[in-house]
C-alpha cells in the first residue's frame, strides 16, 4: 500500500485527469448538482452517483451521514460507512471509503457523519488504467452514537452477478468505461462497482485462487462456471472473464489474526462479510470483517506417467528464479518434484535459471553453479545424472530480475538421449538450419534464435538445441517469452483492456515462427518441439503467430478444457507455459502436471508441461 502522501498526491492527480479528460459528468452538472443539494443533505447514493467517477468529484460535502462497516488500521488507513436509507437506484451505492491517513478513530457500529473533499483514487496509479475507488479524503469526522446495527449486507450470488462481464468501453474517450451509466443487472463489473463501499457478504463458495503471500485468496460464487477439473475455475477466451470471481482479504490485520490458508478446490464455508474494496491487484475485493472456515478439497500433488521404452519425455518448467543463493530446500523440492511428479523426463527445458550470485548486479553471466547445485539435487533424491546445455546472456540484456540475468537451460539424461554438439554458440550469435545427410541440421547447438533481433531487447532469447534419441535427431527451442507486465487488467476503466506487452511477444512468436519453417523447409518430417514459458494463452494472437502456417500444433489443446492450465491468476486458471508440436509429431500424450500453481505453498508459481511421443 502507497503512503499517505503518496496516495494523496495520487488522488489529487486523478481528480485533475479527470476533469481535463471529461470522465466526469460535466462542469456544468456538477454545478447543478452541488446546487441542487444546497438545501438538502448530501447523502452518500449522491456521491457515488450512477457511473464509476462521482458527479461530486473535486467537491467539498458537509455533514454526510451514515454507520461505520469497516475499519483499516493497516496499509491505506480509514474505514467505510453506509447510509442505512438506500435510495431505489440499484445503480448508486450507498457505502464508501474515508481515507484518513492514519488510524482511524471510529469504530464498527458507530453513527457518525463525515466531512471532507470527493476524491477518485487510481490504486496503481495513472498509468494503471485501472478503474477509481471513490472516496472522501482529507476527513473531518464526528461520532453521533455507538453500538448501532450494521446495514443488512448485500449477498452477492450467482443469480446476482451477470453472466456479461463488462459493457464495452466509450470509443469518444478512449475506450473508457468511466462515464458509462451503471447496468448492474446486465454486466458484472457493474454489479460490483454499484456495491463499491458497501456492506456485502458471499455464502460457502469454492476457492480458485490460493492463498497468497499477501494474505488474499480467491473464491467463485458460480460454482459451474467453467470450472476446471480440480476445482478452479478456467480461463478460456478473452469474452469469458469468469464474472463470479472476486478476491477476499481480512480486515483483520495479520498479527491479531494469520489468514486462512487455502489451496483451489477448498471451500471458504459459511458466511464472509464486509465491506466491496477496490485494489489494485485483484480489482473489486471482499475486505472481510468475519469470515468464513476453509474446508480442506485434500486437492493433491499430480504424477504424470514414466515414459515407457520408445517413449522420448520432453518437459518445461519455470523455476522461478533459481540460483544458488536460494535455500537448499528449495533445490530439494524442484528436484523431488522432476524425479517424482515428472517421472525423470528424457530431456527438460528449464526456464528463470539465474546466474551464479543471483541478483546481485556485478557482471556476472554464468550459470553453472545454479545448474550443478540443480543437478545434484536431482541425482539426489533418486534421478539420472543429467547432462546440461545452455549459453550465457550478454550482462543485464535478457529481462527479468535486475541482475539476475534468468536464461533457458536444457537438462538431458545421457542414457536415454545424446545431445549434438555445435561449436560456436554465443549471447549474440544466430544458429542457422542447413542440410546435412538429407536431414536438418544447425549451424550451431547449442545456438540461439536471430538474437540481435529487436523482438528479444531486454527478453530471453530463444536457446534452441539438436538431439538425438535412437537414432533420430529431434530440435527443441527452449523459450521465454516477454512478460505481460504493463498491460492493463481485465477489470480497466477501458475495455477491452490494453494489451501493449503483445506487441513484442508477437514479434517473438513471428522470429521462432519463422526459424521452425527454415527447418521444416529443410526436412519436411522434421520432429521439433517449441517449448517454455509463452507467456500467453493457447488462444492468443502469440500461439496464433507462433503456429501460423500450420507449422505448429499447440499440444495443451490436446487436454479436455477443464484440464487447460499452467497457471492461477486473479482466481483464472489460465495457459502460459506450452509445447506445441510439428506435424510429424503424432500420437503424443500430454500431460500439464499440476504440482504448484493451485497451491498455497509453492515451489514455482507455474505447473510443469510434459510431453511423451515415439520419434
Amino acid at each position: 500500500m502507497p503512503a499517505a502522501s503518496s496516495r494523496t498526491t495520487t488522488v489529487s492527480a486523478v481528480v485533475t485527469a479527470a476533469l481535463a479528460a471529461g470522465l466526469l459528468t460535466g462542469a456544468a452538472t456538477t454545478s447543478a448538482s452541488a446546487s441542487t443539494t444546497a438545501d438538502a443533505q448530501v447523502r452518500i447514493h449522491d456521491i457515488q452517483g450512477s457511473t464509476r467517477i462521482s458527479p461530486l468529484a473535486g467537491q467539498q460535502v458537509d455533514g454526510v451521514a451514515g454507520i461505520v462497516t469497516g475499519v483499516r488500521t493497516y496499509g491505506s488507513k480509514g474505514f467505510w460507512f453506509q447510509d442505512p436509507q438506500p435510495d431505489a437506484d440499484p445503480a448508486t451505492s450507498e457505502g464508501i471509503f474515508v481515507y484518513t491517513g492514519s488510524a482511524p478513530t471510529v469504530a464498527v457500529g458507530d453513527a457518525v457523519t463525515v466531512s471532507g473533499t470527493v476524491t477518485e483514487y487510481v490504486p496503481g496509479g495513472l498509468d494503471s488504467g485501472n478503474q477509481s475507488l471513490t472516496q472522501i479524503s482529507k476527513p473531518t469526522v464526528a461520532v453521533v452514537s455507538s453500538g448501532n446495527a450494521l446495514p443488512a449486507p448485500v449477498r452477492i450470488t450467482s443469480r446476482s452477478v451477470p453472466s456479461r462481464y463488462t459493457p464495452e468501453g466509450d470509443p469518444a474517450a478512449g475506450g473508457s468505461i468511466n462515464a458509462l451509466p451503471l447496468r448492474p443487472s446486465r454486466y458484472a463489473l457493474d454489479h460490483y462497482e454499484s456495491l463499491e463501499g458497501m456492506n456485502v457478504e458471499v455464502g460457502t463458495s469454492r476457492v480458485v485462487g490460493a492463498t497468497d503471500t499477501h494474505a488474499e485468496l480467491w473464491v467463485t460464487v458460480k460454482p459451474h462456471e467453467n470450472d476446471a477439473r480440480r476445482g478452479g475455475t478456467v480461463y478460456g477466451s478473452y469474452t469469458s472473464q469468469n464474472t463470479g470471481r472476486l478476491q477476499i482479504q481480512s480486515l483483520v490485520p495479520l498479527a491479531q489474526q494469520p489468514f486462512p490458508k487455502a489451496n483451489v478446490g477448498d471451500v471458504l464455508s459459511g458466511t464472509t462479510e464486509g465491506p466491496l474494496d477496490f485494489t489494485q491487484y485483484g480489482g473489486y475485493t471482499l475486505t472481510a470483517r468475519t469470515m468464513g472456515t476453509v474446508v480442506d478439497g485434500e486437492l493433491r500433488r499430480e504424477t504424470t506417467r514414466k515414459q515407457r521404452g520408445g517413449e522420448l519425455a520432453v518437459a518445461t518448467y519455470n523455476v522461478e528464479n533459481l540460483d544458488p543463493g536460494d535455500p537448499q530446500e528449495k533445490f530439494d523440492a524442484l528436484a523431488a518434484a522432476v524425479v517424482d511428479n515428472l517421472a525423470s523426463p528424457d530431456i527438460l527445458a528449464l526456464e528463470e535459471i539465474q546466474d551464479n550470485n543471483g541478483s546481485k548486479s556485478d557482471g556476472t553471466v554464468a550459470a553453472d553453479l545454479t545448474v550443478e547445485k540443480f543437478i545434484d539435487a536431482i541425482r539426489a533424491a533418486g534421478g539420472p545424472a543429467y547432462d546440461w546445455r545452455s549459453i550465457d546472456p550478454q550482462d543485464k540484456k535478457d529481462g527479468g530480475e535486475p541482475g539476475g540475468n534468468i536464461r533457458q537451460v536444457f537438462l538431458f539424461n545421457p542414457e536415454r538421449v545424446s545431445f549434438t554438439d555445435r561449436a560456436g554458440g554465443d549471447a549474440t550469435s544466430a544458429t542457422e538450419v542447413v542440410r546435412e545427410r538429407g536431414r536438418a541440421a544447425l549451424t550451431l547447438s547449442p545456438g540461439r534464435i536471430d538474437p540481435t533481433n529487436p523482438a528479444w531487447e531486454n527478453s530471453r532469447k530463444p536457446l534452441v538445441g539438436e538431439f538425438a534419441f535412437r537414432g533420430r535427431p529431434v530440435f527443441v527451442v527452449a523459450n521465454h517469452f516477454a512478460s505481460k507486465g504493463g498491460d492493463e487488467s481485465i477489470f480497466s476503466q477501458h475495455q477491452p483492456p490494453t494489451r501493449s506487452s503483445e506487441v513484442q511477444r508477437h514479434a517473438q512468436a513471428e522470429t521462432v515462427n519463422t526459424f521452425v519453417k527454415k527447418l521444416l523447409s529443410t526436412q519436411k518430417n522434421a520432429d521439433v518441439l517449441v517449448v517454455g514459458d509463452i507467456n500467453d494463452f493457447e488462444f492468443s494472437g502469440t500461439t496464433k503467430a507462433l503456429t501460423a502456417g500450420d507449422v505448429l500444433y499447440p499440444a495443451i489443446k490436446s487436454l479436455p478444457r477443464s484440464e487447460r492450465y499452467s497457471y492461477v491468476y486473479q482466481g483464472n486458471s489460465q495457459v502460459l507455459d506450452q509445447i506445441l508440436t510439428s506435424p510429424s509429431i503424432r500420437g503424443f500424450h500430454y500431460d500439464s502436471v499440476h504440482i504448484n500453481a493451485e497451491f498455497a505453498d509453492q515451489n514455482s508459481d507455474h505447473d510443469p508441461q510434459v510431453i511423451r511421443f515415439r520419434p
